[in-house]
């Protein structure tokens, strides 16, 4: 088992931003946890780190109980990485003595530290830039170095924080591919929280969407998109309209006009809520007659 997260809750003040979550991941899984700030990502992500204590609920890691009532096991025991949004490099040090910290701080010689961080240079390709300092690197150079001093930690569980939130697009693309294989290559639990949807369907196993503490929705990223199990979730992922429309004699009825769209089995007539995606959109001869009023050029 790579992790359980069992009733896991945490509030501040009195107001829940954690509330009951239950996780189970397998080993090599990468996890996704999206939704809009101040839904409790973080929170999540630093009570698994053990950054924060939960109220209630169990943590597992590795089948290891790290946190639950009576056990606390500190951050520098979980056999965590932490890769931050801000990169959290020395900027005293060199790549190479960023990397090779953690193994210094497990007991290694400085020299052999060194030379055990060297192959994890070799991985993110930053083996040239070995003895600059971070305030030479580019931004995706710094997030390089940042995921290669996870790895040399030897990381089972590997946590991040909108580690690409602070990159230009193109930039965002390249390293979208650079750490899924990263995340291959080291065989690690890794949960990545970002508020962009886009994001967490292009690098995902399964993915949550989270909101007010609670997950509203657990699933390979498709299922969520095609298949969401409310409006909640229709709204946040992916492009498309929530509408308003009647189900009457085994169709959606908008404006009058029946829609070909699929139900739920059983679905009762009424009121119902009409997921529409840009995809879905097909010319009809007899279609509705408008204006467009707004056009805005985005490019292809």
């Amino acid at each position: 088992m790579g992790m359980e997260l069992q009733g896991l809750g945490k509030a501040f003040d009195g107001a829940a931003a954690v509330d009951g979550i239950d996780l189970r991941l397998e080993p090599g899984e990468m996890f996704a946890i999206v939704g809009p700030s101040g839904c409790g990502k973080s929170t999540l992500l630093r009570l698994i780190a053990g950054l924060e204590r939960p109220d209630r609920g169990t943590i597992r890691l590795g089948g290891r109980l790290v946190a639950g009532p009576g056990v606390f096991v500190p951050p520098e025991d979980r056999g965590t990485g932490f890769v931050f949004q801000s990169y959290a490099l020395w900027p005293h040090m060199s790549v190479l003595e960023n990397v090779a910290f953690p193994l210094e701080a497990a007991g290694l010689s400085r020299a052999r530290a060194a030379e055990a961080a060297r192959p994890h240079l070799d991985t993110v390709a930053l083996a040239p830039f070995a003895a600059r300092r971070p305030a030479a690197l580019s931004g995706g150079q710094r997030q390089r170095v940042a995921l290669a001093r996870c790895l040399a930690a030897g990381a089972e569980t590997i946590l991040m924080d909108e580690p690409l939130a602070n990159l230009d697009p193109h930039l965002r693309d390249v390293m979208e591919r650079e750490l899924m294989r990263l995340h291959r290559s080291s065989g690690a639990v890794t949960v990545y929280i970002t508020h962009d949807q886009r994001e967490a369907m292009a690098l995902a196993d399964r993915m949550a969407v989270m909101q007010a503490g609670r997950f509203l929705q657990v699933g390979p990223p498709e299922e969520i998109h095609d298949r969401p199990v409310s409006a909640e979730v229709a709204r946040f992922i992916g492009a498309g309209a929530v509408l308003a429309a009647e189900w009457r004699g085994g169709a959606a009825m908008l404006g009058g006009r029946p829609v070909p769209a699929a139900a739920v089995p059983g679905q009762a007539e009424g009121p119902v809520q009409l997921l529409l995606r840009p995809g879905a959109v097909v010319p009809a001869a007899d279609g509705f007659s408008g204006v467009v009023r707004d056009p805005a050029y985005r490019g292809a």
